[in-house]
């Protein structure tokens, strides 16, 4: 399979990508753009989806600015990073890449990232696939406050006596929010090592993520706190298809809000995922990405 890689500059911002497969080589099956979650995390995790190239479909990854191999701006004042920002930089990839039609797959933050230039209605934009991402901040806040309270008492009080001192930094608080991630972010065990590249990454610099959601994922204290694109969906045109874990951070209770907001979307609820299905049940995840994607292009099975 061949695989491309280069950089976007724009100005002092560049933005690294990889392209697996040969863009324009497939004329029935239009490429997928890949956007990840975070914000601040890389592709890596998400880079076992370059297996959707193998049927001629090509697939492109990149790491937003500030994460990866990408730009970085760690001295940059928060109010720096924003999702326009990350739109802007989403939309000068694929015209700097030459691409017509496409399709978008984004996970998690990177899903709400491709809410966002859907809800423009771009022309190329043929599909758009969802996975564990929400709609309004507020909800999701509200739906992990309650996953946190169901925790044991032990993890619970831990992560809430920490938080109350501001204390995110503490060891004990960092062990309290892994038992979380192994409940909620990925049940996969070992973790995978895509995942482990993409936290070291994050650990390295973890500017955006800090400057767009707090030191944690139960509580939005960055810049997104107040994002809701509620109100705006009714200008998506392409086909959409959610799919997200029975035990994901983002809880089926957000997700159905998103769902609600989006006539004519799909959802496919997994039972037995968190907030990565793409990594604890891959094989679910690429057979309804597959069809979804070939459906949208019209291409018979």
């Amino acid at each position: 399979m061949r695989i491309t890689e280069g950089v976007l500059e724009r100005g002092d911002l560049t933005t690294w990508y990889q392209v697996v497969g040969d863009l324009g080589a497939d004329d029935t099956r239009s490429p997928v753009v890949v956007c990840h979650g975070g914000p601040g995390l890389t592709h890596d995790y998400l880079s076992p989806l370059g297996v959707l190239a193998e049927s001629g479909r090509p697939v492109v990854f990149y790491d937003q600015f500030g994460s990866g191999r990408s730009g970085h701006r760690p001295g940059a004042d928060a109010a720096f990073w924003t999702v326009p920002l990350f739109l802007r930089e989403l939309t000068d990839l694929i015209a700097h890449l030459g691409i017509g039609e496409y399709h978008l797959l984004g996970h998690s933050w990177g899903g709400m990232l491709g809410l966002e230039l859907a809800a423009q209605a771009p022309a190329g934009l043929r599909s758009l696939v969802v996975a564990d991402a929400f709609a309004r901040s507020r909800t999701y806040s509200r739906e992990v406050a309650g996953l946190v309270a169901a925790l044991p008492e032990d993890v619970r009080s831990t992560i809430e006596r920490h938080e109350a001192a501001g204390s995110t930094e503490h060891p004990e608080y960092q062990e309290a929010v892994r038992a979380f991630y192994r409940l909620h972010v990925c049940r996969c065990r070992p973790v995978p090592g895509d995942v482990l590249r993409t936290l070291g990454a994050l650990a390295e610099d973890p500017t955006v993520y800090l400057a767009m959601a707090g030191p944690s994922e139960f509580r939005l204290t960055g810049n997104l706190r107040d994002w809701d694109i509620t109100g705006r969906l009714g200008g998506v045109r392409a086909e959409v298809l959610i799919v997200s874990g029975r035990h994901d951070e983002v809880t089926p209770g957000a997700v159905a809000e998103l769902h609600a907001a989006l006539p004519g979307s799909r959802w496919e609820l997994i039972e037995d995922a968190s907030h990565m299905p793409h990594l604890e049940t891959p094989g679910r995840f690429l057979e309804l990405v597959e069809k979804f994607l070939d459906g949208a292009d019209g291409v018979r099975p």
